[in-house]
């Protein structure tokens, strides 16, 4: 199967003309082993034998090309008459964007505004956090999945406030504040104890 350079600007002649017989296409190596074996079979069980669900990976796009274009290129490219609804998940890594596009008759259940919101939100969250590509495509099946099924939307993951780690290592403040204190009780000892000792040498 030919694939799109990872080092090269990728647009759709990158791709082959046929769908391809994977369901992941990682041209941007962004997946390890296990994560790519992982992904392959929750997309090929993915919305069951009526719908054809592909991620795809690059490192950046054509010049002009957006992300959103470039999958719609590629369900033109990929789609027959006669075939399965499809679903593409494609992130580029040089922006950690993301984009989720599907085929005409899904998008009849899969709105434009959950797709988008999808791409946005659910991917993006994970991406933006650390590059974490696997998770961002579970996420992103997990919440398109629940809907396909009948379910209510679950939305974006929500952004939870991160509260301060505790640690025994002092701030900087703190340590201020001790120094200071530090000097005051050495000066208070210093002053009571030098008279102290000169009284009691002179008195000899």
């Amino acid at each position: 199967m030919s694939l799109a350079p990872a080092a090269w600007a990728t647009g759709v002649a990158e791709f082959q003309g046929q769908a391809p017989t994977n369901h992941v296409i990682d041209s941007a190596d962004l997946l390890s082993r296990s994560a790519s074996t992982e992904l392959d079979r929750r997309l090929e069980s993915f919305g069951g034998s009526d719908l054809e669900a592909r991620l795809v990976t690059l490192r950046r796009l054509d010049y002009g090309l957006s992300l959103d274009a470039l999958g719609q290129g590629l369900l033109e490219r990929w789609g027959t008459a006669g075939s399965p609804d499809q679903l593409l998940l494609l992130i580029e890594s040089q922006n950690n964007s993301a984009a989720v596009v599907a085929s005409q008759g899904l998008r009849e259940r899969l709105s434009p505004e959950l797709l988008s919101s999808t791409a946005i939100s659910t991917m993006g969250l994970p991406l933006r956090e650390g590059a974490r590509y696997r998770q961002a495509s579970l996420d992103a099946l997990d919440r398109l999945g629940a809907v396909l099924n009948g379910e209510a939307d679950p939305g974006p993951p929500q952004l939870q406030e991160r509260l301060p780690i505790e640690t025994n290592i002092p701030t900087r403040e703190e340590t201020a504040t001790s120094n200071a204190l530090l000097w005051v009780v050495v000066l208070l000892v210093v002053g009571t104890l030098v008279p102290m000792i000169t009284w009691w040498v002179f008195s000899r």
